[in-house]
């Protein structure tokens, strides 16, 4: 089914496949007219994704998924800024959350080498054109020299769960997801905590609303209908924004999903867009209310 609207992807430049020009051209010939590329950490893709997306006919949502930490369980947690209008602001941030995941690559990089015969240039080739090295990088690698035939399968889950006893997990330790939220109200952006059906902190959601939060994903792959019902009617009683999209990565996909195929309603992408100019009319109005009991 092509749909008109995919609020989260993600290219080369973080863990999806795909390059920018690549990812919006396969959203133009699948009828995707609206993209959010929403790469980790990562602004780098706005300015190219817009230039391109303006040459293709596919209009392209500026937006990044910034990684956080809930400290109350030390779980990671994303937070999708879309339509910053100070960007900038959010590129310190960019930079230590890739510091921080570049130091723990490195270490789970060292420790699969002494594993397996694998060389670290190898994963280093793997992860060409990436800001970073993920663990889809590494599986790259270990899948050149024969060592499994796919990405996610049994050795994925020996080397990176966290019940595995071999595991090599090592999880960097991101600003609390609380301090990252403000940073994106200060960049004046858009905040939506990104698929909250991982985290296992259930007074998470609620603590980020009473922050300021503006929405959440409930149109995801990974989602079940049953958490996307309760999920739609919380965000009914919260007024939040609703988004959601295929989470596309590409080769590096769990699942085989492509850009689009899952559905998002036209008016959750409409609120999206429309968003900034009703808050700014809330805005307008609630002072003008102020200022009215000031004179009185």
């Amino acid at each position: 089914m092509q749909l008109s609207a995919d609020l989260h992807c993600h290219t080369r430049l973080s863990d999806g496949s795909l390059g920018i020009e690549d990812l919006i051209t396969l959203a133009k010939k699948r009828g995707v007219e609206t993209l959010a590329i929403t790469d980790h950490d990562c602004l780098a893709g706005c300015v190219r994704g817009k230039v391109v997306g303006d040459r293709l006919g596919v209009n392209v949502i500026p937006a990044v998924e910034l990684s956080a930490t809930d400290t109350a369980t030390g779980q990671e947690v994303h937070l999708l800024a879309y339509k910053s209008d100070f960007p900038d602001r959010l590129e310190g941030l960019c930079r230590r959350n890739s510091l921080k995941r570049k130091r723990a690559a490195h270490i789970m990089m060292l420790k699969v080498a002494k594993l397996f015969p694998i060389s670290t240039d190898l994963v280093i080739k793997c992860m060409s054109g990436s800001t970073n090295i993920y663990k889809q990088h590494i599986m790259h690698a270990l899948m050149e020299c024969g060592f499994t035939d796919r990405i996610y399968g049994e050795l994925y889950m020996r080397l990176f769960s966290q019940e595995s006893k071999m595991n090599v997990l090592m999880n960097p330790k991101y600003e609390d997801v609380k301090t990252v939220l403000e940073y994106i109200q200060e960049a004046g952006g858009i905040a939506v905590l990104a698929h909250p059906n991982r985290y296992k902190n259930k007074q998470l959601l609620d603590e980020l609303v009473s922050l300021g939060l503006d929405g959440v994903e409930a149109y995801l792959p990974e989602i079940s209908d049953d958490y996307r019902d309760k999920l739609l009617k919380y965000a009914k009683k919260n007024k939040l924004l609703v988004t959601g999209g295929s989470n596309f990565k590409g080769f590096y996909n769990k699942h085989i999903i492509t850009l689009g195929e899952h559905e998002i309603p036209k008016e959750c992408l409409q609120e999206l867009v429309g968003y900034k100019t009703k808050m700014r009319k809330l805005q307008k109005k609630a002072q003008v209310a102020v200022n009215t009991v000031k004179e009185d």
